[in-house]
């Protein structure tokens, strides 16, 4: 059973629900701890008072604020849980828009709100069937770890899903790292969709969306642990460089089609090529009749 990260409730207008706040995600990723390579002793972070030089438990340890190096302002857990804030105890609606109208940079983790008991029961599932016939998301703001947060509500099969959100001020302007100046033709751009095209699929699964390096991770301490040769290291592609787009765009899509048991015949060039390609027929010189 998911751990409770929150408790609390949504509210918009007059309706409230009372929920707990789970995480939507797992993390299967093997992880590492760090040894002494030596003798293999398990190095730790130790938690060190720099006025007693001594370590200290964690019921000794508390959050401050730094006013300068010699003032700190404590801050208790309960004076966070119980900031002066709406927001504080409840995920506050402000407004329903469609989801399309949403940057997705600004979409972070996601975690799943579920009923607090029978008496959250029918407002949970009226918000989930509004928010469903509706076609649009709600964004809320909410307060968490000592910070107003914002947050996206939608619906995921019978479960309403909170996505935190970053603020405006919290994404950074892309035009200091876009490509200077540049002219793409028109048959560039047409290759491209091709290519697209071929690669266009109605879901994400299969063994292209499984997770290889925790997979060959696995593989590695099992060698190791029977003391076997590690697996062998494949040799990866190396792209060449790119001097003719049209060439390496068809050749792509030859290549997708292959892998997915496609006819393979070169893509017929577009009319506008074709008329460039095509001479023009040389006007006939006739000579002038004798008189």
């Amino acid at each position: 059973m998911p751990r409770t990260i929150w408790s609390g409730a949504i509210s918009f207008g007059l309706v409230t629900v009372p929920c707990n706040v789970q995480s939507a995600t797992e993390d299967h990723s093997i992880r590492f701890h760090q040894y002494h390579l030596e003798d293999m002793g398990r190095v730790r972070t130790r938690k060190v008072c720099e006025l007693e030089d001594r370590e200290v438990s964690n019921a000794e340890i508390g959050k401050g604020y730094e006013l300068s190096k010699t003032q700190v302002i404590p801050i208790t857990d309960e004076e966070l849980r119980d900031l002066p804030l709406p927001t504080a105890k409840a995920i506050e609606i402000e407004a329903f828009v469609p989801l399309e109208s949403i940057d997705p940079i600004r979409i972070a983790e996601g975690y799943y709100l579920a009923p607090d008991g029978q008496v959250a029961a029918k407002p949970y599932k009226l918000l989930r069937q509004a928010l469903e016939r509706s076609s649009k998301v709600a964004v809320a703001k909410y307060a968490w770890s000592g910070r107003e947060r914002l947050g996206l509500l939608r619906v995921r099969g019978d479960a309403i899903v909170l996505h935190a959100m970053r603020w405006p001020d919290e994404i950074r302007d892309p035009a200091e790292l876009l490509p200077p100046p540049t002219e793409v033709s028109g048959d560039e751009i047409e290759g491209a969709v091709a290519l697209m095209e071929t690669m266009a699929r109605d879901d994400l699964e299969g063994p292209e969306f499984e997770d290889r390096y925790t997979d060959a991770m696995a593989k590695i301490i099992e060698a190791k642990r029977e003391d076997r040769e590690l697996p062998e290291v494949p040799e990866p592609e190396r792209p060449g460089e790119v001097l003719d787009l049209m060439a390496a765009l068809n050749e792509s899509v030859q290549k997708a089609k292959a892998a997915r048991g496609e006819d393979t015949e070169p893509a017929k060039t577009s009319k506008k090529a074709a008329a460039k390609k095509t001479p023009a027929k040389k006007a006939s010189q006739r000579k002038p009749r004798s008189a």
